[in-house]
């Protein structure tokens, strides 16, 4: 059983403001000055369809890119102009790069693009890069590495690039991929300082760049956020390795395996999800909040959702 609809974002549909877009977590608004409204819902995307809602979970994710936003302003411009809501930020309206930056630390990840799955069917040279033999199952690489894919636009699918093919295909130019490397390198290792200090091992993440109207790389979208980023508890990763085993992490993704082990998620209609699995999730996101940003997570005020923000958005109505 679901929560209560008011009480969860699951569709943030605004009809006072113009020029919708709804992905499969925020639902943006442009209001055609340069600025755009981006609301992040409740939704649990997974296999090219929504899941479910998971209380909080909007919240958990802009208030945690807030915290990493706020300690990276000295690396890079963002998109940030305003946070009016607890689920809302305000940005800049900008001009997307086609190539998501993804920069990874250990060998690990499940998708067909990780470096985890290439690797074990032996592959070593990926992304520009070439790996040595003998590395272990989510064991530590000799230095980061960016494995850059392209970024799909209208439900694709990322594909793997390297450096080369980035160029020779005219995605970016070389100034554009030098900055949006330097920027991602140093982010990731701002990232990896603070989860460090927080008993984390930031392990991969992905940055999304854009151009604003001055020709300026601006960060946008999220960072840090445990959607975005793969965080392992540090305390337990040196024993849990040699012992062969998957380190300890914010475990987001019983819910995704739930269904799996229950239809063809991709073909099949989605069976009720139990309420106990969806507050397991939810408590999931409050914790990572917490644990990556050292802050209390305070839920916003009691009502409907949508409707506080709505108010929240009243000064940004023509």
């Amino acid at each position: 059983m679901q929560p209560a609809a008011a009480h969860v974002l699951a569709d943030a549909s605004l009809p006072e403001f113009p020029n919708p877009y709804r992905g499969k977590v925020r639902d943006t608004y442009d209001l055609g000055d340069g600025r755009l409204i981006l609301i992040a819902s409740d939704r649990l995307s997974a296999f090219d369809r929504i899941l479910a809602v998971i209380p909080h979970k909007g919240q958990v994710l802009t208030q945690t890119a807030r915290y990493g936003f706020e300690q990276t302003a000295d690396i890079c411009p963002n998109h940030v102009l305003d946070y009016p809501d607890p689920n809302v930020v305000v940005g800049r309206r900008l001009t997307i790069l086609p190539v998501e930056v993804v920069v990874r630390d250990y060998l690990a990840g499940t998708t067909g693009t990780s470096i985890l799955t290439l690797y074990k069917q032996g592959r070593r040279a990926m992304y520009g890069h070439t790996l040595p033999d003998g590395l272990r199952d989510n064991e530590r690489l000799p230095q980061p590495i960016i494995t850059p894919t392209s970024k799909a636009f209208d439900a694709g699918h990322d594909e793997p690039l390297t450096p080369d093919e980035i160029l020779s295909r005219g995605l970016l130019t070389a100034r554009q991929w030098e900055t949006v490397s330097a920027y991602a390198l140093a982010l990731f290792a701002r990232g990896q300082k603070l989860a460090a200090e927080r008993g984390l091992i930031l392990v991969d993440t992905k940055y999304e760049f854009g151009v604003d109207a001055e020709g300026r790389i601006v960060l946008a979208d999220e960072i840090h956020t445990p959607d975005s980023s793969r965080y392992w508890i540090a305390d337990t990763y040196a024993a849990r390795f040699a012992a062969g085993e998957r380190p300890d992490s914010f475990d987001k993704d019983f819910v995704r395996s739930w269904v799996a082990a229950r239809c063809d998620p991709y073909v099949d209609p989605i069976p009720e999800i139990p309420a106990e699995l969806i507050a397991g999730a939810s408590k999931v996101y409050v914790e990572a909040f917490e644990t990556i940003t050292g802050q209390t997570f305070q839920p916003a005020a009691d009502g409907p959702v949508l409707e506080r923000i709505r108010r929240n958005l009243a000064r940004y109505r023509a």
